[in-house]
């Protein structure tokens, strides 16, 4: 599947290769991990705080959405994607990376 043109926000900072990661994590599998799972990467404090969060939809919705407010402390500088079709779109693309 193509990515969704609001992906492009996210591709600034992630890639979606496994074990390639950017400014932030690599995105491939992620669906249905834990937080602060990627080998390597140097998570913050608000991401290892909720390490047992399991990556789904209901977190990644709260989360594209708003990710200040809904990992509070993280060190994302993205503000959130604010059109509810942006992301399911998102989503729905991050659901096939594996």
């Amino acid at each position: 599947q193509e990515a969704p043109k609001a992906f492009n926000q996210c591709q600034a900072c992630h890639k979606v290769e496994a074990g390639e990661d950017g400014v932030g994590p690599s995105l491939f599998g992620l669906f249905g991990h834990k937080l602060g799972q990627a080998p390597g990467f140097k998570y913050s404090e608000a991401h290892l705080k909720f390490a047992q969060q399991t990556v789904d939809e209901p977190f990644l919705t709260k989360y594209l959405a708003d990710p200040k407010a809904s990992l509070p402390g993280n060190k994302m500088v993205f503000a959130g994607l604010k059109n509810p079709d942006d992301v399911k779109a998102v989503l729905a693309y991050l659901k096939t990376i594996k």
